[in-house]
C-alpha cells in the first residue's frame, strides 16, 4: 500500500489569453450551450443590471450612428449656401440647429458611457466576488482526496484565470456584442439611406474580408497551437531549473542546461514569429481591401454627384466615414466570438470545481453535544483502498488504550500515514468501524472530532504573518504567558527572544526567512499550546540536529503524558520508549509490541531497526 502523500505541485500555463488576436485558437467549452445557460442563471441576481447596461450599450451605439449624420447636414447646407440654394440667413440656422443636436448627442453619449462603465465594473467586480466567494465555501466542503488529486496550480488557475476571464468578459463582451452588431446595422441603414449604390459597392468588398480572414485565421491556428506548446515546455523546463538549482550547480550542469533553454526559446521565438506574422497580416490585408473599396466608392460617388438629384459633398465624406467604420465592428464580432469560447471554457472549470462532491455530514455540529474524550481508540475490522482496483488496508483490527503511545514504523508505502488519515476521517473507510471512546467516529461531526487531535507532520506549513500568530493558530485566545510557555517546552523560546522583533517577527511566505529546524520547532510548540487529547507526530524531529531532537524528545514525553499518541517514525532511535510499537506491511500490522520484544522476534522490525544501527541490509 501506498501513503497517500501531497505533491508540491506545478503552476500550469494553462488558461486564455485576455482580448486574444484574430486567428489565435479559443479554447473550447465541453458543452456550451448548457454552460451559457447556466453561467447567465448563476448571474441572474445582476440580470437588471446587465439589462439597464445593455440599454445604455444601444443608446451610446446609436448616437455613434447617427452624430455623423448630422454632421452631413451642416457639409451639405453649407454646399447649398455657397452653390446660392438657400439663403445665408436659413443655412446659418439650420447650420447652428445641427450643430447644438450634435453637441447634445454627445454629451447624452457621453454621461451614458460613463454610466454603462461605472455599473459594468461594479456588476463584474460583484460577481467575480460572488463566484470566489462559493469557490472557497465550497472547498471547505471538500474532502482532502479531492486536495491530494488535484495540482495546485490547477486550483489556483481556477480562482485567478478563470475568474477574471470570465467576470471581464460579462462586462467587456456584452457592450462589445451589443455596440458592435447595433453599429453594422446602423450603418448599414444610414448608408442605404445616403445611397443605395454606394452601399452595394462597398458591400461588394464583405466576401473579402470573409475570405480573407478565414483562411489567415486558418493558418495561424496552428501557429498558435505550436507556440502555447513550446511556451509550456519552456515554462516547464524553467520551473525544474529553478527548483532544482542547487543540483544543478552540484554537477556543474550550468552550460548545457543553458543550451536546452536555448534551444527552446529559439524554438518558442520561431513559432512566435510566424503566429504573430500571420495574425499580424488580417489588419493590413482589411486596410487595403478598405481602401481599394474607398476609392471606387469616390470615383462612383464623384460620377453619381454630377447626375441630376446629385449627392453632395457632405453625403460623399459621410458615407466614407460610416465605410470606414463598417470594418471594425465586424472585426470585434469576430474576436469577442472567440473570446466567448474561452470565456465559457473558464466557466466551466468553476462549476466543475462548484459540482464536486463534498463530505458527508452524518451528524451536524449544532446537534451534537460537546465531546470530551479520553483516547480509547478502536479499529475494527477496518477495510479501506485508495481506488477500488487495488487493495489496501484489510481486516485490520487495533485497539489503544487512553494515555499510552503508539509507534507506527514500517517500509515507505506500508501505511503508516493513511492510518492516522482514516482516524481523523480525512479519507472515509470502506468497511467496518473506527471507534473513539467507544463512539463511532461516523457518528461525530468532523468538525468536533478534528478538535481532538493535534498534529506535528514532518512536512511543516506556517502562514505569513507574526510568530505569536502562528504558534496561537489552533487556541486564538491563548495568553501571553501559555504561548511563552509552549515555546520553552518546544526549545525555541531563546531562538524567538535572539530575533530583532521576537514574538512579532513576521514569517515570510513559507517562512523561508528561517530555519527548517527553526520551522519544526514552531510547529511542535503549536502543538503543545493546543494541548490536544489525541496526538499524531509524523516524524516530529527529522529536521532537527540530534542534541536538538533529544530536547523535544524529553518535552514531547512530558506533552504526552495523560494523552492518547501515534507517533509514526522513520527513525525508530525515537520511539524505544513507546508502549507498543505497530511494524506495518502493505497496509497490514504485522507485528506489535514493546522495542525490546519486537527485537527479540528477529522479524520484520528488527531487520528495520539493524539497517539503521548496524549497515545491515533489510
Amino acid at each position: 500500500m501506498t501513503d497517500k502523500k501531497n505533491e508540491k505541485s506545478k503552476n500550469q500555463n494553462r488558461g486564455p489569453g485576455r482580448g486574444m488576436a484574430m486567428g489565435r485558437p479559443a479554447e473550447k467549452a465541453k458543452d456550451f450551450k448548457g454552460t451559457t445557460k447556466r453561467l447567465f442563471d448563476y448571474i441572474g441576481k445582476y440580470k437588471w443590471q446587465l439589462l439597464l447596461i445593455s440599454i445604455f450599450t444601444i443608446i451610446v451605439s446609436g448616437v455613434a450612428v447617427v452624430g455623423p449624420n448630422f454632421i452631413r447636414f451642416i457639409i451639405n447646407d453649407m454646399q447649398r449656401m455657397i452653390n446660392g440654394e438657400i439663403s445665408n440667413d436659413a443655412g446659418i440656422q439650420n447650420i447652428i440647429r445641427y450643430f447644438i443636436i450634435v453637441i447634445v448627442l454627445y454629451i447624452v453619449r457621453f454621461i451614458f458611457e460613463v454610466i454603462m462603465m461605472l455599473m459594468g465594473n461594479k456588476v463584474s467586480i460583484n460577481i467575480g466576488k460572488k463566484m470566489r466567494n462559493d469557490l472557497r465555501e465550497k472547498l471547505e466542503k471538500l474532502p482532502i482526496k479531492y486536495f491530494d488529486e488535484k495540482q495546485t496550480g490547477d486550483v489556483l488557475s481556477v480562482f485567478s484565470n478563470d475568474v477574471d476571464i470570465v467576470t471581464n468578459s460579462i462586462q467587456q463582451s456584452l457592450i462589445n456584442i451589443i455596440s458592435s452588431t447595433f453599429v453594422v446595422i446602423g450603418i448599414l441603414v444610414m448608408m442605404f439611406l445616403i445611397s443605395w449604390k454606394l452601399t452595394i459597392i462597398a458591400l461588394l468588398a464583405l466576401p473579402l474580408f470573409i475570405l480573407a480572414t478565414a483562411t489567415i485565421a486558418k493558418k495561424s491556428q496552428k501557429k498558435f497551437k505550436a507556440q502555447q506548446k513550446e511556451l509550456g515546455v519552456l515554462n516547464g523546463h524553467i520551473e525544474e531549473i529553478f527548483t532544482a538549482s542547487k543540483i544543478v550547480k552540484l554537477f556543474n550542469k550550468q552550460e548545457e542546461s543553458y543550451k536546452e533553454f536555448s534551444n527552446i526559446n529559439h524554438s518558442l521565438a520561431g513559432q512566435m514569429k510566424g503566429a504573430q506574422f500571420l495574425s499580424g497580416l488580417i489588419r493590413p490585408i482589411m486596410e487595403f481591401i478598405s481602401n481599394i473599396g474607398y476609392v471606387l466608392v469616390v470615383i462612383v460617388g464623384g460620377y453619381l454627384a454630377g447626375l441630376p438629384n446629385p449627392l453632395l459633398i457632405g453625403d460623399i465624406t459621410v458615407f466614407v466615414q460610416y465605410q470606414r467604420s463598417f470594418v471594425n465592428p465586424i472585426l470585434n464580432i469576430a474576436n469577442i466570438v472567440n473570446q466567448l469560447q474561452s470565456t465559457i471554457a473558464g466557466a466551466e472549470r468553476i462549476f466543475k470545481v462548484l459540482d464536486e462532491s463534498e463530505e458527508l455530514n452524518e451528524v451536524e455540529e449544532k446537534d451534537f453535544k460537546e465531546l470530551s474524550v479520553k483516547g480509547h481508540v478502536v479499529f475494527d475490522d477496518v477495510d479501506f483502498s485508495y481506488s477500488k482496483d487495488t487493495d489496501l488496508i484489510q481486516d485490520l483490527n487495533l485497539e489503544v488504550y487512553p494515555g499510552k503511545q503508539i509507534a507506527i514504523v514500517g517500509h515507505t508505502g506500508a501505511g503508516k500515514t493513511t492510518l492516522v488519515n482514516l482516524l481523523m476521517r480525512f479519507y472515509d473507510i470502506d468497511k467496518g468501524a473506527i471507534l473513539v471512546d467507544g463512539m463511532k467516529t461516523t457518528e461525530i461531526p468532523r468538525v468536533v472530532l478534528r478538535k481532538q487531535f493535534g498534529m506535528v507532520l514532518q512536512d511543516t506549513w506556517l502562514f505569513s504573518g507574526t510568530i505569536r500568530d502562528n504558534i496561537a493558530y489552533g487556541k486564538s485566545d491563548a495568553s501571553e504567558e501559555e504561548i511563552i510557555e509552549a515555546c520553552k517546552k518546544a526549545h525555541v523560546h531563546h531562538y524567538i527572544e535572539t530575533l530583532p522583533d521576537g514574538y512579532d517577527t513576521v514569517l515570510k511566505e513559507d517562512a523561508d526567512n528561517i530555519s527548517q529546524g527553526q520551522k519544526q520547532l514552531l510547529t511542535i510548540a503549536r502543538a503543545i499550546l493546543f494541548n490536544p487529547k489525541i496526538l499524531i507526530l509524523d516524524e516530529a524531529t527529522s529536521s532537527v540536529d540530534t542534541r536538538t531532537e533529544s530536547y523535544i524528545q524529553n518535552a514531547m514525553l512530558k506533552m504526552m503524558e495523560g494523552k492518547t499518541s501515534f507517533v509514526i517514525a522513520h527513525r525508530l532511535s525515537t520511539i524505544k520508549n513507546a508502549n507498543m510499537i505497530l511494524v506495518m506491511d502493505h497496509g497490514k500490522i504485522v507485528e506489535q509490541g514493546d522495542h525490546q520484544t519486537l527485537l527479540n522476534k528477529n522479524g520484520v522490525y528488527a531487520d528495520l531497526y539493524n539497517s539503521q544501527f548496524l549497515n545491515k541490509p533489510i
